[in-house]
């Protein structure tokens, strides 16, 4: 059984470029292409250049401390933790950047994270290298492969029409507080800020009994 997640917008209850905008006063003129990216309007991947090109010179420290800061979603530990202890493979593939999505491995037992680079020069934010694509479901190909999961065995939870492409590798489709587009291609919609519903969703779809843990 293997989860497919995003991450900004489903695992990180934030999405981190707009943020990083704030400290350089550029956040509408970032937020515009996000939006723009997120929507499908416009490539994605020139889209995600020029956003970062657009914070050029902002030192490692801020770009860190930002990634550091990012809230977790709410149920997000609770979910990862229960699907890892029922013996599921967790795998999120991100447009975000590995200096953010290397704490949320960590921190959520994430067997695997595709993501893009930051490239920083003496310190300074520079330019990204481009590792996912808007064709998300080409990484994930890769870990179904090597893990050999099949199609009705992977769940995916996402939110924007830049990870539709994960919805034809999947058995069930969740979509998370997410574009309509999103869900009208979606098996189930979650509109509540919380990732532990998941848990319910699953146990309906494979008729499993899988238990919530309250965290103290």
């Amino acid at each position: 059984m293997l989860a497919i997640f995003d991450v900004e917008g489903v695992l990180f209850d934030a999405e981190y470029l707009p943020i990083l905008a704030e400290k350089v006063n550029k956040e509408k003129e970032i937020w515009e292409i996000t939006r723009k990216g997120i929507q499908g309007l416009i490539n994605w991947e020139d889209g995600l250049r020029t956003r970062v090109h657009a914070l050029r010179g902002l030192s490692y420290d801020t770009c860190k401390q930002v990634a550091d800061d990012l809230p977790i979603m709410t149920g997000a530990k609770e979910t990862c933790r229960v699907l890892k202890a029922a013996g599921w493979k967790l795998l999120a593939v991100s447009g975000g950047f590995t200096i953010m999505t290397d704490r949320l491995k960590e921190e959520l037992g994430l067997d695997y994270v595709y993501s893009n680079e930051l490239v920083f020069k003496d310190g300074k934010l520079d330019d990204v290298q481009i590792h996912v694509t808007s064709d998300k479901a080409k990484s994930a190909r890769v870990k179904i492969a090597e893990w050999q999961e099949s199609k009705e065995d992977i769940i995916v939870t996402v939110d924007g029409a830049n990870d539709l492409t994960l919805f034809d590798i999947c058995g069930l489709g969740i979509a998370f507080r997410a574009q309509d587009v999103v869900k009208e291609r979606a098996n189930v919609i979650i509109e509540e800020k919380n990732l532990s519903n998941l848990i319910g969703i699953i146990n309906k779809h494979y008729k499993t009994n899988l238990q919530l843990q309250t965290v103290a």
